[in-house]
């Protein structure tokens, strides 16, 4: 599970609490990890390009290090397609994957991320997997985003927002299913659940089950629509030192 910024420790163990034991399987060993350098934020088309560039450095090796699958753990994607082309084994985009459920949860689907930028990288993450046809809205709060915290300690200023937006999507925008824009989110998830009339879909955990059933069921991206390279170099990236090493 990659995220598409340098995190520590202690900040990819927010993340990884996302997934309840309830839901890992004994079978299945889960490993976080960010990237080594690059973006923080992703909130421009320059600091996506660099999680494209470090998110595939950091999945690069983990077909030969003996992973079943690698998953973008991000509503941003990053990455995927150039790890798709480079490894044989399953490739997972958190977006793709909640999207793919959102559709078959209802007819339409309401995104409600953090801020502005996240707003309009996720409208553009649709129209690039031609579903802006199932998509009601893309709807923000107008709240910085925090990678390392994620909500902690802005939950009630927070979720009251999530509410008040994924309302008024359903409510004004004929969303059917709710999705959380973004990994970040995870912690409003339980408790959109319990007040809206309707699916709430957390992103992370999408991609979770998506990464074990395409493991279960033996598939893999195809490589008439990935091909590899004609030519795979050693990592360029291993020399760039990381901002949290090891």
């Amino acid at each position: 599970m990659i995220l598409p910024v340098p995190l520590p420790p202690e900040a990819l163990a927010n993340f990884a609490a996302q997934i309840p034991q309830t839901l890992r399987r004994p079978d299945i060993d889960l490993e976080f990890v960010g990237c080594r350098t690059g973006a923080s934020l992703v909130d421009s088309a320059y600091e996506s390009t660099l999680a494209d560039a470090f998110v595939l450095d950091a999945g690069l090796d983990a077909e030969k290090e003996g992973c079943a699958a690698v998953c973008s753990f991000s509503t941003s994607d990053s990455g995927i397609a150039a790890l798709r082309s480079c490894l044989s084994i399953p490739v997972v985009g958190a977006a793709q994957a909640a999207f793919s459920l959102a559709i078959q949860l209802g007819g339409r689907f309401s995104v409600v991320t953090m801020w502005e930028p996240w707003r309009r990288a996720i409208t553009e993450t649709i129209a690039k997997y031609g579903l802006a046809g199932r998509v009601a809205s893309v709807r923000q709060i107008g709240v910085r985003p925090d990678t390392h915290e994620l909500l902690n300690g802005k939950e009630d200023i927070v979720f009251a927002k999530l509410e008040a937006e994924a309302r008024a999507a359903i409510e004004q925008d004929g969303a059917e299913v709710i999705m959380l824009g973004s990994t970040t989110m995870y912690q409003s998830h339980a408790y959109l659940a319990s007040v809206l009339p309707c699916p709430v879909i957390n992103p992370g955990l999408a991609a979770y089950k998506a990464c074990e059933t395409l493991i279960d069921l033996g598939l893999a991206q195809s490589k008439i629509a990935y091909p590899a390279p004609g030519v795979l170099a050693s990592n360029p990236f291993q020399p760039i030192p990381p901002v949290f090493p090891n």
